[in-house]
């Protein structure tokens, strides 16, 4: 199989779809890989690296999508990547159509197939290609927010974990899953005091276990939200639906009624946002007001650390490209049903319920048109 690899061009995106290794993988397996000119250079990775495990180096970003069956990218295309696909190839990144009807629109007219990296499953029921991600983005979370905590960034002006004789600040996590368990990671590590709402009870006794005393456990309902959401410096929003828009749970009320210079990252922005108040943001420009409160809702927060995010996500997806490049998609979707799990858009026709669901669109059964 032709599998091409642009250079991501979302602002200040520097990760990039395939590593020299994951090339070189493809590559002694028969494969030709293109790869465009400095795609890797955010994360560290030169054009000579890609030669010499054998690949071609494009001039352009036209020149990949033109001559290949297969493109792999990190972030959702944008217009002028999403003009460029046609129906005879698959598009394998993260897509986050829920909240997009624009993105969702053109990608049904090209008839090309779109596999999203964000609802591939696994034997578990959970998400493996997003899990990587998740572990960066809740990670970074906090030190976004205590960074935006400090006066010359606009925030209250306090240390996230206090120092002897003064309090640390209060942080609430909304949401118990990968991303909200590494941010509780971090801010515990970093000293601060913090709350965790779920509405899963097992989620919230193994993070009690986990972490025991340090860590304070709330179910989560219209009237904790509010008085944890109220009361918090930094409040971390990290509620996941699969597929789905996210819930707008945190109201504009709540966000009134925190104190000025509080902090608040959404990390759910990818699915639209947890917070009725959220719009999403770049690195370039990361965050903004509204009633005082400091805004953090970058779409692609991982893309700070792009080395660190690269392996990480290769490490993840590289067992599914192989399995679309030896293969064929159809044929490897139809061996493997959690790699189906990921098809979005195939022929024109949107194949994931929640997507359907969430902009109003009919659902085809992905193995039903597959199939035919």
């Amino acid at each position: 199989m032709h599998i091409g690899v642009p250079a991501e061009i979302k602002d200040a995106e520097r990760r990039v779809g395939l590593t020299p290794n994951s090339t070189h993988e493809l590559v002694s397996q028969g494969h030709e890989v293109m790869i465009e000119s400095n795609a890797g250079i955010g994360a560290g990775f030169d054009d000579e690296q890609y030669r010499s495990v054998g690949a071609t180096i494009a001039a352009n970003a036209e020149e990949v999508f033109e001559a290949n069956e297969m493109i792999v990218k990190v972030k959702e295309p944008q217009a002028v990547e999403r003009a460029r696909l046609r129906a005879d190839q698959t598009l394998f990144t993260y897509l986050h159509l829920a909240p997009d009807p624009a993105q969702t629109k053109v990608l049904i007219d090209s008839g090309a197939t779109c596999i999203a990296y964000e609802t591939v499953t696994d034997r578990k029921g959970t998400l493996p290609l997003l899990a990587p991600m998740s572990q960066v983005a809740g990670r970074l979370s906090v030190q976004a927010g205590a960074t935006h905590l400090e006066a010359p960034n606009g925030g209250r002006g306090m240390l996230l974990g206090g120092v002897p004789g003064v309090s640390p600040a209060q942080v609430t996590v909304i949401g118990g899953g990968v991303v909200g368990r590494n941010a509780i990671e971090m801010a515990v590590g970093l000293g601060a005091d913090v709350t965790v709402l779920d509405r899963d009870l097992g989620v919230l006794e193994r993070l009690e276990e986990r972490f025991e005393s340090r860590v304070r456990t709330i179910y989560s309902n219209a009237a904790t939200l509010q008085e944890w959401v109220c009361c918090a410096d930094l409040v971390i929003g990290a509620v996941l639906i699969p597929g789905a828009a996210a819930p707008k749970l945190v109201t504009k009320e709540m966000i009134a009624n925190m104190r000025p210079g509080s902090v608040v990252v959404d990390v759910a922005v990818d699915q639209g946002g947890c917070f009725e108040t959220t719009r999403a943001t770049t690195h370039t420009e990361p965050t903004y007001l509204v009633d005082e409160v400091v805004h953090y809702c970058v779409a692609n927060m991982p893309g700070a650390v792009p080395r660190t995010s690269t392996f990480a996500l290769n490490n993840a997806t590289l067992p599914f490209t192989v399995a679309l490049a030896n293969k064929g998609p159809v044929a490897a979707m139809q061996a493997d049903p959690h790699l189906m799990a990921g098809l979005n858009v195939y022929d024109g026709k949107i194949t994931d319920v929640a997507v359907a669901e969430a902009l109003d669109l009919t659902y085809h059964d992905p193995a039903a048109l597959l199939a035919a």
